[in-house]
């Protein structure tokens, strides 16, 4: 169930299906932001109705889902998926430590999206487990052999630094602006929505090329013109527990990997020898010159892709599924549990008061 979208007189409730994995997406349309958990509420409810869904495996991947998650719920399992601690982002809910406090007492299993994340959560639960990013390395791997100048590409010249993800406040945007005038015949390659920041705030030196979001499936296709892949992220409260994914995806391209000093790319990329660390602009600029001109030796590349096969999806999903069977069956052969994803029986949660109140009629 996606985020719902604010563009209709009167609410409903799009769904689609994926052709190739048959997964179902379910697209909220409301009229306003007032009427927003009470609908959402209602159309999930409506549909689990229709389509006969009982005792599903409650996946979520924020805590502020619990406000519209219908008490006549009674999960199979419930999975708390945290991929960052979204309490530090800019504009984060005042409620969202709240509801999270109650989802960690709730969920069978919680999965973080890093190590760093892992340490900071286990204490808070007896089941949680790190996950961090997987990859699709056949995907990705197609940059080895396809042609250096794609698109916006075709006309730039090189040596091209690039950049694949959300243009937020997780990024260094003085470093960037630094490393374009440190070297001015670098080209530095910054693709992805521009999200919570003002595009004014993007440094424009003409070495510095902000080409806006790209079909996934074009990715590989730009990562072919790059000399290097950097994640130029500020060391800051949103980055603190962040496991970027684009560390393993540039990998995968065959590409060398620069990045800034966070926890769960200095461990392991940084401690196998796969990414260099910086920690200033000076040292930035060192580090993808080196790379630049030495270049990835083929027994890099095979250490590499040693690595990556540890971390495909399929094995990330493979890990997770054996934990939430192990759930499933635990659950099956006892009594059913309370409403609202474990909560107690004839009650619902209360986010503004952090505790459990009586059900509505």
């Amino acid at each position: 169930m996606e985020e719902p979208l604010f563009d209709c007189a009167e609410p409903y409730l799009e769904t689609r299906v994926c052709p190739r994995t048959q997964v179902r997406v379910l697209t909220p349309h409301l009229a306003t932001e007032l009427e927003r958990n009470e609908a959402l509420e209602r159309m999930l409810t409506d549909f689990m109705v229709a389509e006969g869904i009982r005792k599903p495996i409650v996946w979520l991947y924020t805590p502020m889902a619990l406000e519209f998650l219908p008490q006549s719920i009674e999960p199979g399992a419930l999975v708390y998926d945290c991929m960052d601690e979204l309490s530090l982002f800019r504009g984060a809910p005042s409620q969202l430590q709240v509801l999270e406090k109650y989802l960690l007492k709730k969920a069978n299993l919680v999965f973080t999206g890093g190590v760093s994340l892992f340490e900071a959560k286990r204490r808070f639960h007896p089941q949680v487990y790190p996950f961090p990013s997987g990859v699709d390395l056949a995907h990705f791997a197609q940059a080895r052999a396809l042609p250096p100048d794609f698109a916006e590409l075709k006309d730039m010249p090189r040596p091209r630094l690039g950049y694949a993800g959300v243009i937020d406040e997780r990024l260094d945007l003085n470093l960037i602006e630094e490393i374009a005038r440190k070297r001015p015949s670098w080209q530095i390659v910054m693709i992805g929505p521009v999200v919570k920041i003002s595009p004014d705030a993007l440094p424009r030196q003409a070495n510095i090329h902000w080409l806006g979001m790209k079909d996934y499936s074009e990715l590989p296709s730009y990562f072919a013109g790059w000399n290097a892949g950097i994640m130029p992220f500020a060391l800051n409260d949103a980055t603190r527990f962040i496991s970027p994914t684009k560390t393993p995806e540039y990998l995968s391209a065959g590409l060398p990997v620069i990045s800034t000093a966070i926890r769960d790319v200095e461990r392991p990329y940084g401690e196998l020898g796969l990414a260099r660390i910086a920690r200033s602009a000076d040292e930035f600029v060192m580090h993808a010159e080196q790379v630049m001109n030495v270049g990835m030796c083929l027994k890099w590349r095979e250490r590499a892709d040693e690595f990556l096969k540890t971390i495909s999806w399929d094995s990330v999903w493979n890990g997770m599924n054996r934990l939430i069977t192990d759930v499933v069956g635990d659950s099956a052969q006892k009594p059913a549990a309370g409403k609202v994803a474990g909560a107690a029986p004839g009650s619902s949660f209360d986010s503004s008061l952090g505790q459990e109140r009586p059900a509505r009629v």
